[in-house]
């Protein structure tokens, strides 16, 4: 920053979202209805709250960054057919980035192909699948955010130089807000792991990336400007404001409806407890036996998938990491006696 740059610090130039006011809209819905209704709205409630919940988190970051910037929450941006649904742009003295919130249940691991896979704990059971990749998603929104400002450029040339600095200045990250969400990121290549972050690791993750930019600084003026045609650009969400929380809600209600399978599919004497004590206790007396370690009958993470993918037969046992056909004879029947009790 030159000697003559005056310090701005954050500034919020659009701070609140449509969370809010939808609330509100649930909340006299709800005092109007009835039953299951009534029951439904509530449930929405508890969603969009949550939602607004992790949001202001990052928020907070915001806040307490000590950095010149300009910060707009809740923009939403159309060209043409497409569409983005913002949850903050972040004008620095160095580049604007594009942030994704992310408010997800459960942990998060990401392997070498890019694939985003949640695991959850539903009535003792551990469930994973794959969820859309937030990073494909923020890359659709950086696209419309390039097409409207390419456009707004005065002739061919500022055209021109915008597009080929694009991918330098403008960055995607997404960020985590749940606090208890766990990342696994191992495995994953260094261009998306470099995107993914908890949003208690925000602003020094700006710090660094802004520290890389060495031969340009945005004026207090370019910052303004760019943060204001952007705020210029905002347009009311023609789907109301439930269309921002439809992916939490939809998320809610996968999460209840595998609650309400496994409860009525397994016995509710059997817990993931009393399974691990008895999985152990076979996997003990057997390496007695043989006279070899346990860990050579079945690992840990091999029982907590025998846990997970509750095998009924020992055609289905050779789905479980580390039982081929051999192994799946000689111990399958053990096994599959203690899992399906």
């Amino acid at each position: 920053m030159g000697i003559f740059t005056k310090e701005i610090g954050p500034v919020f130039l659009k701070e609140t979202g449509s969370a809010q006011e939808y609330i509100g809209k649930l909340e006299a819905l709800r005092n109007k209805a009835e039953g299951e209704l009534k029951d439904k709205i509530e449930k929405q409630i508890t969603v969009a709250q949550y939602g607004m919940f992790g949001e202001n988190n990052i928020a907070f970051e915001l806040k307490n960054s000590g950095m010149d910037m300009y910060i707009l929450h809740d923009i939403f941006l159309e060209y043409g057919d497409l569409s983005a649904q913002i949850d903050y742009i972040v004008v620095t003295r160095k580049r604007i980035y594009v942030l994704e919130c992310k408010n997800l249940i459960g942990n998060i691991e990401v392997d070498n192909a890019g694939n985003f896979i949640r695991s959850f704990a539903v009535s003792g059971r551990k469930i994973k699948e794959g969820i859309y990749s937030p990073i494909t998603q923020n890359e659709r929104h950086l696209n419309v955010i390039k097409l409207l400002r390419k456009e707004s450029k005065s002739n061919f040339i500022a055209k021109k130089m915008f597009e080929n600095g694009f991918a330098n200045t403008y960055k995607s990250l997404i960020v985590l807000a749940n606090p208890k969400t766990v990342l696994y990121d191992k495995y994953a290549k260094k261009e998306v792991k470099e995107k993914i972050i908890r949003a208690d690791q925000l602003i020094r993750k700006i710090k660094e990336m802004d520290a890389q930019v060495t031969d340009y600084t945005f004026s207090n003026k370019d910052m303004l400007e760019t943060a204001e045609f952007y705020l210029a650009a905002n347009r009311p969400n023609q789907s109301d404001y439930a269309r921002k929380y439809e992916e939490l809600i939809a998320e809610m209600e996968k999460v209840s409806d595998r609650q309400e399978a496994v409860s009525a599919e397994k016995p509710v004497d059997i817990t993931q407890d009393v399974l691990v004590t008895k999985l152990k206790e076979f996997r003990t007396n057997q390496s007695r036996l043989e006279k070899m370690k346990p860990y050579y009958i079945f690992n840990d993470a091999q029982m907590n998938e025998l846990i997970s993918k509750h095998p009924r037969t020992k055609e289905e046992l050779l789905n479980v990491s580390g039982f081929g056909s051999k192994k799946a004879e000689k111990y399958g029947d053990g096994i599959l006696k203690i899992l399906n009790e």
